[in-house]
């Protein structure tokens, strides 16, 4: 939603259907609403540009990744993405951002030390390793865990609901006739972790372990090599629901070059909702994750976190998942008559 000019509280509160009071309250953090108003409150606030005062001006925020997850942009384009929300969010609340990159094997000297500024809000944690997460949850830094979820619950997270995105995709795919529909998986990650949780649950009547299809590298290259050997092994599908948008981007090139059409032999549907996607031929229908805003509410919860904190108010860590959509496009349709 486009809005002209400055976007005042009453611009959301008309948006969203409640009263300015109610908006204030969310955006401040003074005065209690329910998590779920307050979550939607704020993800409209960062659509609708809204500039939330703050006495957080002036400081920074370490986000802390590691090496392997920033290894190229090729691998990394979703965390691009959600950075790039992380940073938006940032300037409008004039907080410094620095990064903290640590290589295998770290020192946590090193991240302890880099955590100890005096102007330092708290830590964004984007795509760690266990051993960082492990570390972080014994300390007292305050920390927010973006694009994932604590499984033992004690940091707060932004996450996309992983879950019920790959759920909807293999949904749409059985809503269509399909019901021999592969999982192109990257394992790994808690967040694909959730992405196979959602597939095995629409495919319930449909599941067999043979059409989980598992590669060892996040590139189109790797999924197109791994589509390749299953064409060749004779496993009969009729669509592929790929973890991740590149690996739909590798599926789509395999089924092409032996000479299948997309969709009408075999129909395709990616996970991220990458803008490349509307490109390829056919565009790739997708189930878009709401990338910048993972990133934008993450530095909100930080926030909200370390006031909450300092004000000696006990909360207990929370998880928000956002929803994501569906975009419909060419690469789906239905199955051929055999596989019906």
């Amino acid at each position: 939603m486009a809005v002209s000019g400055r976007t005042k509280i009453s611009d959301i509160a008309s948006r969203l259907g409640v009263s300015t009071a109610t908006v204030s309250r969310a955006l401040s953090g003074n005065g209690y609403v329910r998590e779920h108003l307050a979550s939607r409150i704020r993800a409209a606030a960062i659509e609708m540009n809204y500039a939330v005062s703050s006495t957080t001006a002036g400081q920074k925020v370490l986000i802390v990744s590691s090496q392997e997850a920033m290894i190229d942009f090729k691998r990394s384009q979703f965390t691009m993405y959600v950075l790039e929300g992380v940073r938006e969010r940032a300037e409008s609340r004039d907080i410094r951002i620095e990064s903290y990159i640590y290589q295998p094997n770290q020192r946590f000297e090193d991240l302890y030390n880099a955590a100890q500024a005096p102007d330092l809000i708290g830590l964004l944690l984007v795509s760690v390793d266990d051993a960082t997460l492990d570390y972080v949850r014994a300390s007292d830094m305050p920390a927010v865990l973006v694009n994932g979820d604590d499984p033992e619950m004690q940091l707060s997270s932004v996450t996309p609901c992983n879950r019920s995105a790959a759920s909807l995709a293999t949904k749409h795919l059985i809503n269509q006739g399909h019901r021999h529909i592969l999982f192109l998986n990257r394992p790994g990650r808690r967040t694909i972790q959730r992405r196979f949780e959602g597939w095995r649950d629409a495919m319930a009547e449909h599941y067999n372990p043979d059409y989980v299809i598992d590669i060892d590298d996040w590139t189109a290259e790797a999924a197109s090599q791994r589509i390749t050997e299953v064409i060749d092994s004779n496993l009969s599908f009729s669509a592929i629901v790929a973890a991740g948008d590149i690996l739909a981007v590798g599926a789509v090139s395999a089924l092409q070059a032996k000479g299948y059409n997309v969709p009408k032999d075999v129909s395709v549907v990616g996970i991220d909702g990458l803008p490349q996607g509307q490109y390829m031929s056919p565009a790739l229908t997708s189930v878009k994750i709401p990338m910048q805003t993972v990133g934008a509410l993450s530095l909100d919860l930080l926030i909200e976190t370390c006031r909450l904190t300092n004000a000696d108010i006990e909360m207990p860590a929370r998880r928000i998942e956002l929803a994501c959509e569906l975009i419909n496009r060419e690469s789906v349709g239905p199955p051929p008559a055999k596989l019906r």
